[in-house]
């Protein structure tokens, strides 16, 4: 778990028996490509860091499927809207490869906030910059064109090498084609 460890020391200060105690509320999962964690529908009851692998949350069914998020290595994750209101999902959360977890269940985080005030400082930061990526990503798509969001994206590797064209193309907001003509134009 040293990832994750790193990963918790990089946000808060915490001793040692504190962390231990945190992290063997922690489980690990394994989940295959195109496996899905979360199927529209169902309601969240874990939260989820990634020790490797990309996941991805998306709506619609079949051809018609529209990438919301896609979450990749040494990332914590929930389906916010779905876990604390305790309502049914309307995405699918899928693994783009084979994703191990580490996980936790809502009712086990709740506790180690009511347990361990600095777990409740680490929750308050991961959902600040959780919003800021949120907030980032709506500016981008009300005053960036498609083709300046995928250049942006052309910085982040894992991006580009994980996720398949299509589910760019809907992360995007525009069709495979359209994407294949900014790719086409850039080069």
């Amino acid at each position: 778990m040293t990832d994750f460890e790193n990963f918790i020391k990089s946000r808060v200060v915490i001793n040692q028996s504190e962390l231990e105690q945190i992290l063997c509320a922690f489980s690990r999962k394994t989940i295959e490509k195109g496996q899905l964690i979360l199927k529209r529908g169902q309601t969240a009851h874990q939260y989820f860091y990634i020790q490797s692998g990309t996941v991805r949350f998306f709506f619609g069914e079949f051809d018609a499927q529209l990438t919301a998020w896609v979450i990749f290595k040494n990332e914590f994750f929930a389906e916010i809207s779905s876990l604390n209101p305790q309502k049914p999902t309307r995405f699918n959360i899928e693994a783009t490869e084979k994703t191990e977890l580490l996980c936790i269940s809502k009712a086990d985080m709740d506790r180690l906030y009511q347990q361990f005030p600095v777990w409740q400082e680490f929750g308050r930061k991961l959902w600040e910059e959780m919003s800021i990526r949120m907030i980032d990503r709506i500016l981008t798509f009300q005053t960036k064109t498609a083709e300046e969001h995928y250049l942006e994206y052309l910085n982040t590797p894992d991006f580009l090498q994980k996720v398949p064209v299509n589910q760019i193309a809907s992360y995007l907001g525009i069709t495979p084609n359209a994407l294949s003509r900014i790719r086409k134009n850039i080069k």
